[in-house]
C-alpha cells in the first residue's frame, strides 16, 4: 500500500497487531525486568466493550507507562482487542510516527477516541500530559491533569465506562526539579504549543531542560488499575463534568495514597 493510502486510513486503522505482538513480546520482558513493574488488580477492567482508560502519567520525555501496561494486558485480553493511547501530535515525526501508529498510538483527539471506543476498543488516556509526567519529584504522589476534562466528555458521549489507573515510582527515574512553565509563558513557547520547559536531573547528563534526556534510573514501578466507574449509573442522565472529574480524581488519589504507604525507599520501592 502507497503511503499516501496509507495517510489516507483512519487512525484506528493503522494498528498492526502483529507489529504489536512483536514489540510486546521483545520488549515488555525488557521493561518490566528494569523496573521491576507489577500491574495489579487487571480483572478490574471490564470484559469486552469499549472503555475509557484513565491514568496518571510519569517519567518525564521516557516515561514507561504504555509498556509497563500494555504486555500484561494483551496476556489477558488477547490482540483481538486493542489498546489505543492518545499521544501528543508532535510524536508522530518521521518513522517513529509510523511505528507508533502500528502500535496503537493514535494522534490525541476526542474524534479519535470517540471511534475506537465506538469500536469497543480500551483507549488509554493521561489527561495530565506532559504538564503531569513532569510534574516534581517532591509531589510525585499527587494527582493533577491541570483542569483537563476533555475524557469525561468523551466517556458520556461514547457511553463508555471510565477505568482510572494509577502508578507510582516513574518520578523516582530521575530527579524531577520543576515543570518551568512559568519560563515557558515568558519565552512565548505557548505558540509552539509548549506550555513548560521542564528541568531535571539525572544520569548521564545531570541538569537537563528537557534535551538532552536524561536515561531513566531502574525505579520500582507498581501500576494499580481500579474499579470502572459508569458514568450514567453513578451521576444521572445529564452528569456534571467537574463533578465527575473530581470524583474520578479523588478516587485515583485514595490509591495512589494506599501505593505510596507501601513504599520504603526511593527508586528500590
Amino acid at each position: 500500500m502507497s503511503s499516501s493510502n496509507e495517510a489516507q486510513k483512519p487512525e484506528v486503522a493503522k494498528w498492526d497487531p502483529e507489529f504489536t505482538r512483536g514489540v510486546v513480546k521483545t520488549v515488555g520482558p525488557l521493561i518490566k525486568r528494569y523496573f521491576r513493574a507489577e500491574v495489579r488488580d487487571l480483572d478490574a477492567m471490564p470484559t469486552a466493550g469499549g472503555a475509557l482508560l484513565v491514568s496518571n502519567h510519569s517519567g518525564g520525555m521516557l516515561t514507561p507507562d504504555v509498556l509497563i501496561f500494555a504486555p500484561p494486558f494483551y496476556k489477558k485480553f488477547g490482540f483481538d482487542r486493542p489498546v489505543y493511547t492518545l499521544g501528543h501530535y508532535g510524536i508522530f515525526m518521521g518513522p517513529l510516527g509510523d511505528w507508533l501508529r502500528r502500535a496503537g498510538v493514535i494522534e490525541a483527539s476526542r474524534e479519535n477516541a470517540a471511534q475506537a471506543l465506538r469500536d469497543g476498543a480500551v483507549v488509554l488516556v493521561f489527561p495530565g500530559g506532559d504538564y503531569d509526567s513532569y510534574r516534581s519529584t517532591f509531589s510525585e504522589n499527587v494527582i493533577d491533569f491541570a483542569g483537563r476534562t476533555g475524557y469525561v466528555r468523551t466517556a458520556i458521549e461514547t457511553g463508555v465506562p471510565i477505568v482510572p489507573m494509577v502508578s507510582i515510582g516513574g518520578q523516582e527515574t530521575q530527579l524531577f526539579l520543576a515543570r518551568g512553565d512559568s519560563i515557558a509563558r515568558r519565552l512565548g513557547l505557548k505558540k509552539a504549543r509548549m506550555e513548560i520547559l521542564p528541568l531535571s536531573f539525572g544520569f548521564p547528563f545531570g541538569l537537563s531542560a528537557i534535551f538532552p534526556p536524561n536515561l531513566p534510573l531502574p525505579a520500582k514501578i507498581i501500576t494499580r488499575v481500579l474499579p470502572p466507574i459508569h458514568v450514567a449509573e453513578q451521576f444521572g442522565a445529564d452528569p456534571d463534568v467537574k463533578e465527575v472529574d473530581a470524583h474520578v480524581r479523588s478516587v485515583m488519589q485514595a490509591a495512589l495514597d494506599e501505593l505510596a504507604t507501601e513504599r520504603r525507599f526511593p527508586v528500590l520501592g
